[in-house]
């Protein structure tokens, strides 16, 4: 972690400041987005510093490029934050530029925009701006922005839906897959063993289990399995991730008369990832609520096929059935029937992924920064 140094000369070139949620030291795919977008930007020759103040921050040992002051002196509370916010705004160097990393961050963002007179961007990636976020309040702020940067299409039309931005001030740059962090291999058989997984056909899900947050599939997969294991005796239902919906979950499976065959990781370690994407035989993601849906690119990049849902941007990631399946999660004939084909499918990874690689995403980001600075 670094932090700012007021004493320092000023660097030669443009500078961003960069506000975000969380990114180094975060989890999920919000602060995986945030540093790509950190790491795109410092590869800008004519940006000579980026400033990055996250809310939040664990410990981490990513290596922060050189050009970047990775902040994390606020993340103590919403007023260390403001206070290190207002540190760096007071500073005489100014910035060009800020990019706003979470749409609740956008009243701290048009407030230096105002401060520095500097042209700002936002940042949606999900539920975090479909209508649901709708308010007054968000709506003032949102609308303001100089550029609004979304994940997808879906998220950017739900945003407009309640904010309505003008089309041209906005910009769509799909998330990115590290592909060199994933790749097929044999499955791990130390996984296998834990979690019961021998010579069993195993459909997976990876994602939070948040009581809140019951939209990603998981209900409409474990109400499948009964029909999919009359069908395919062998079938097991891996459900990767944490969270507070978990008892819930389990009693659903028991009560379906499943429970042996829906099986809970619980917490994943970031280095068993690709791992466990390797044990599956199908990835599916039939949710309501998937912004874009990363995970789907990293296990398509382990070889798994995946299939995402026509409700959300997770059909995205699949680009629309090119790369992966799209079904509709209120219709269980067809989820059910997808899981079967899926199976039956030799693992590989799709070509139309490299559309997704970390190169192509930072070229866009890139280009989104660029157009933010020449308005």
């Amino acid at each position: 972690m670094s932090a700012h140094d007021t004493r320092a000369a000023p660097p030669t070139g443009l500078r961003v400041l960069h506000l975000v949620t969380d990114a180094y030291g975060g989890y999920g795919g919000i602060a995986l987005h945030n540093r790509d977008v950190i790491e795109s930007l410092a590869e800008e020759p004519r940006l000579a510093e980026i400033v990055s103040i996250p809310r939040i921050a664990a410990p981490f040992d990513d290596a922060v490029p050189p050009k970047v002051t990775f902040d994390t002196s606020g993340i103590a509370g919403k007023r260390a934050f403001l206070a290190t916010v207002w540190r760096h705004l007071r500073d005489r160097r100014g910035f060009d530029a800020i990019w706003c990393g979470h749409i609740n961050l956008a009243p701290i963002a048009w407030l230096a925009a105002r401060w520095t007179r500097a042209p700002w961007a936002l940042a949606i990636h999900g539920i975090d701006a479909w209508p649901r976020a709708a308010s007054a309040r968000a709506r003032f702020f949102a609308s303001r922005a100089d550029l609004v940067v979304s994940v997808s299409q879906v998220t950017l039309d739900r945003f407009r839906s309640w904010c309505p931005v003008d089309p041209a001030r906005c910009v769509i740059v799909h998330n990115a897959i590290h592909l060199e962090a994933y790749g097929m291999a044999p499955r791990r058989a130390d996984l296998v063993e834990k979690y019961g997984l021998a010579d069993r056909t195993v459909v997976l899900s990876f994602g939070r289990l948040d009581p809140t947050e019951r939209y990603k599939g998981f209900d409409e997969l474990i109400e499948a399995m009964p029909d999919l294991l009359r069908m395919r005796p062998d079938l097991t239902y891996l459900v990767a991730g944490r969270g507070g919906d978990l008892p819930r979950l389990q009693a659903k499976a028991l009560a379906l008369g499943v429970a042996d065959q829906v099986v809970f990781t619980g917490s994943i370690e970031e280095a068993d990832k690709a791992d466990i994407y390797r044990l599956a035989d199908v990835f599916a993601l039939p949710g309501r609520g998937e912004g874009f849906g990363i995970v789907l690119l990293e296990a398509m990049a382990c070889g798994v096929p995946a299939i995402g849902s026509s409700r959300d941007g997770s059909r995205e990631a699949v680009r629309d059935g090119l790369i992966g399946q799209v079904v509709d999660p209120d219709d269980s004939d067809q989820l059910r029937e997808a899981i079967l084909t899926a199976i039956e499918q030799p693992k590989s990874v799709p070509a139309g992924l490299a559309h997704f690689s970390l190169e192509s995403f930072g070229k866009r980001i890139r280009g989104a920064m660029a157009r933010l600075i020449e308005a």
